[in-house]
């Protein structure tokens, strides 16, 4: 039998082993309990995945595109009317000067 100082030194050592495997167990419980908390408050803030984030700006950036391209190709219809003066202007909207009512 061992008695003494080795035997208290081995208690000392089986307590604080017993005390670093019940301080893992305290902290896996508390990152799971932080983990289920930041989830749910994620979930409250109705925040986008990256996936559906980047697909949106994607489609916004070829909208963009389309509207540049548009606007300059009304633009050169326009530029394109203007040159032409008074006689476009009767061919392009027929609604804006009315044909004379003829009586039968």
């Amino acid at each position: 039998m061992t008695t003494g100082p080795n035997r208290i030194l081995d208690e000392f050592a089986k307590l604080m082993t017993d005390a670093a495997g019940a301080a893992q167990g305290v902290k896996r419980e508390v990152e799971t309990a932080f983990r289920s908390q930041a989830e749910r408050a994620m979930n409250s803030l109705e925040l986008v995945q990256r996936e559906e984030f980047e697909a949106v700006r994607d489609m916004a950036i070829k909208a963009r595109a389309e509207n540049k391209a548009l606007t300059a190709r009304i633009e050169a219809l326009e530029a394109q009317l203007a040159g032409r003066g008074g006689e476009g202007d009767e061919k392009a909207s027929p609604a804006a000067s009315p044909k004379p009512r003829t009586k039968k």
